[in-house]
């Protein structure tokens, strides 16, 4: 780092980071390049403003500008989504998701979701999260025989436990969800349709992805990911939910919100509602699909046959190694991925049988179907031979321009 801001110590390890992220293909699927316009405002004077309270009703004097920005926030993201109501203020997913569960959830009450094992998310009812032991969690999963949604399973523990919400949306999951039919099933056993769409809001963005939004009560979602904002959650909802949910946000699980991070988001909104980013949206798509299909090709099983979004799950366990294990010779050869777990996987968590990849930079980087044909060759290449890893490494720093 240049700047004489930064101390010595602290610069040398962002600046590593730095070339650390600039030096190696991104393949985590759950990151991004936030955008230039993102990154100027992030890094602005409206850090330092304390806005606690809501637009027109602060806790704090000063806040009239920072009020147009939220209310401009809160226009872009209802024009982006069509969604009736939108608060801006969740400072992460999961503080979106607490909100969630206070605006319609008692402690105790049954709740309705993927199972972890098989691409749920923790807050939707981890006994490690908050919100497996305050409630109590019911599961669903994907079927044995396809590694699909199993819709008929949905409805039947659903009128079974007569659910208080029924939570749909994964960050490991690559196919996409029947909204239309949830919304029947939620409707069936009377309970609030919450979908979780951390992953698929850019997609949803940029026209790539069925919005959730027309069937959903609420829809939570962050604004990093595919999207290229800042870190920071958004929730949607209908109109008749908007008054349970703002109290929700502030002042039951949150306090004051970060007015540089509803500015970025706003930012984000603008920008991903340009033909230029519905056109990246749709690269990111085809080119996971091409990484899939050139992993299939070269002998590497594909969960659920393939992928309709960013990202795709890939069994390791044929070559013989943990999903841990192919991590780190990915990492070795300059390709940086997510262990996870396969549904119905014997190792354990910390170990997976399988790494989870994504295409959001790898798409920023200039790569395209061709590309991520090589991606793929050189993935099925460094799993099981150490030896070829400083050849590929040196073909990744050529891609990146290094």
């Amino acid at each position: 780092m240049s700047s004489s801001a930064i101390d010595a110590e602290l610069g040398d390890l962002v600046g590593r980071e730095s070339r650390r992220r600039a030096q190696t293909l991104q393949l985590v699927a759950g990151e991004t390049i936030a955008s230039p316009a993102v990154r100027e405002i992030m890094a602005s004077s409206l850090g330092d403003t304390y806005a606690e309270g809501y637009p027109g009703a602060r806790y704090h004097g000063g806040c009239s500008v920072v009020d147009e920005i939220e209310e401009l926030a809160i226009a872009r993201a209802r024009d982006l989504f069509g969604a009736d109501y939108v608060n801006v203020q969740p400072l992460s997913g999961t503080t979106a998701a607490s909100a969630v569960y206070a605006a319609f959830a008692q402690p105790g009450d049954p709740v309705l979701a993927l199972r972890l094992d098989h691409g749920g998310h923790q807050t939707h009812g981890s006994r490690a999260n908050f919100s497996g032991r305050w409630f109590t969690p019911i599961q669903y999963s994907v079927s044995v025989t396809d590694e699909l949604v199993d819709y008929d399973q949905i409805r039947e523990l659903a009128l079974l436990h007569r659910p208080r919400l029924l939570i749909v949306g994964s960050p490991v999951y690559s196919r996409l969800f029947d909204f239309e039919i949830l919304r029947t099933i939620a409707d069936e056993a009377e309970c609030i349709l919450w979908v979780d769409a951390a992953h698929l809001a850019g997609l949803v963005a940029g026209g790539a992805a069925p919005s959730p939004v027309p069937y959903a009560d609420v829809v939570t979602l962050v604004t990093h990911k595919v999207l290229r904002g800042p870190r920071g959650g958004v929730i949607l909802g209908t109109a008749e939910h908007g008054a349970a949910l703002g109290k929700a946000v502030f002042p039951f699980t949150q306090g004051a919100p970060s007015v540089h991070s509803i500015a970025a988001k706003a930012a984000t909104f603008a920008e991903a509602a340009t033909p230029e980013f519905a056109d990246h949206v749709s690269a990111v798509v085809a080119n996971a699909r091409a990484l899939a299909r050139g992993l299939t090709a070269r002998g590497l099983r594909i969960v659920s046959g393939g992928t309709d979004t960013h990202l795709a799950v890939v069994d390791v366990s044929s070559l013989g190694l943990s999903g841990i294990e192919a991590q780190r010779l990915l990492q070795g050869a300059g390709i940086v991925v997510d262990k996870t777990v396969l549904p119905f996987d014997q190792r354990p968590v910390a170990e997976g049988s399988a790494v989870r990849i994504g295409t959001p930079i790898a798409t920023l980087a200039g790569a395209d179907a061709d590309m991520m044909d090589t991606v793929a060759d050189w993935c099925v290449r460094a799993l099981p031979d150490p030896g070829e890893h400083a050849r590929i490494r040196a073909d990744v720093a050529a891609m990146l321009g290094g």
